[in-house]
């Protein structure tokens, strides 16, 4: 019944529907639900070393042949930024203090933007999607992504990036709404107020390129859904409502602040890793955000925050956890009922989907 095929046959999927590669929540488990249940899984490798990738990749080939999206970030690397490491540990201080941490003695980030090895992975595993958010990698790896056979998305947050994705290559773009949880995929501008909303952005983008557009952001239930397919978008990406699924890997301080999603508001920040992403208020956005200038650039901020989150969650708190998710994440699931699995998800929000469509026609 879906009228616009381009991306299903592209890719090879049932239903116009694909699972954001969320890094952190995303799981083989989840990828493979998904998929099995006829939409795009997807694994998140941006925070995975070249080894758990393959690992990762291979565990998904061998519990089913559906098609899958291997994600990666394509983002430049900060020079060295000693002075705003040190400052930023100092403002972080009064934190690291509560919790009993020495701040000269963290780990540093571990996001590497893609790269010869992971592209060397690419080509043995051959997903059919290969994905990147912050523009596309490189021309020479990009063309190797696309001779190993794999279809190319990459995500863009204006007209003007997703005029300069369809040039440079991608077979289809995601179009990220201001709604959507994450990181932005922002790559041309660092102008948060260039940033438009999903449903104003979907048709511009359907309008401007030729190749198919995937909504993201804001999409939780059938009527989101639906109404991108109506603005032009050849499917949706969701992610938020995937991190309700018991196949996510999301920790109990993340699930009590999403069970309240819907009266946290969320913010774009960038005092997690550096760089703007959505997520749930809590202490840390709260205190010292949204949007910080003592921050450094990504992924460096993320070396300092990931310390004092590992000692609040051992105390069961999210003070210092990325509590990303969208601003729909509230109509992901009825208040006081247990989430579905997400193949089950995945169906239901199919089945919204069409009947919202019916009723309409």
């Amino acid at each position: 019944m879906w009228k616009d095929r381009r991306l299903l046959d592209l890719v090879g999927i049932d239903h116009p529907l694909l699972l954001a590669p969320m890094a952190g929540p995303g799981t083989v488990d989840l990828a493979v639900a998904v998929a099995e249940a006829g939409g795009l899984g997807a694994l998140p490798c941006a925070m995975l070393t070249p080894e758990q990738a393959a690992a990762d990749l291979a565990a998904f080939a061998a519990r089913t042949k559906k098609p899958l999206n291997a994600n990666f970030f394509c983002h430049t690397p900060p020079a060295p930024q000693p002075e705003r490491e040190a400052g930023w540990r100092r403002r972080l201080a009064p934190y690291f203090e509560e919790l009993g941490l020495d701040p000269e003695k963290i780990a540093g980030a571990t996001r590497n933007p893609f790269g010869e090895a992971m592209c060397a992975v690419v080509e043995a595993a051959r997903p059919a999607v290969v994905s990147f958010h912050f523009g596309l990698p490189e021309p020479a790896l990009l063309a190797r992504v696309k001779a190993a056979g794999c279809i190319v998305l990459s995500s863009a947050t204006t007209v003007a990036e997703a005029r300069w994705l369809a040039d440079h290559g991608a077979d289809a773009i995601i179009a990220q709404g201001y709604e959507a949880g994450g990181h932005r995929g922002m790559f041309l501008s660092e102008d948060l107020s260039a940033q438009v909303g999903t449903f104003a952005l979907v048709p511009q983008i359907v309008d401007a390129v030729a190749v198919p557009v995937i909504a993201a952001g804001g999409v939780s239930d059938g009527r989101g859904f639906a109404a991108a397919l109506l603005l032009g978008a050849s499917a949706v990406q969701v992610g938020s409502a995937y991190l309700f699924a018991p196949e996510a890997k999301v920790g109990p301080p993340y699930r009590a602040m999403l069970a309240r999603a819907g009266e946290i508001p969320t913010a774009l920040t960038n005092v997690m890793t550096g760089r703007p992403a959505r997520g749930l208020v809590n202490r840390l956005i709260a205190q010292v955000g949204p949007i910080s200038a003592d921050a450094p650039d990504f992924p460096l901020a993320s070396g300092a925050v990931a310390a004092l989150r590992a000692a609040a969650e051992a105390r069961g708190a999210a003070d210092f956890t990325s509590c990303w998710a969208g601003q729909a994440a509230g109509l992901a699931t009825p208040r006081g009922v247990e989430p579905a699995g997400a193949g089950e998800m995945t169906r239901e929000l199919i089945a919204q989907c069409r009947g919202v469509l019916a009723a309409g026609a």
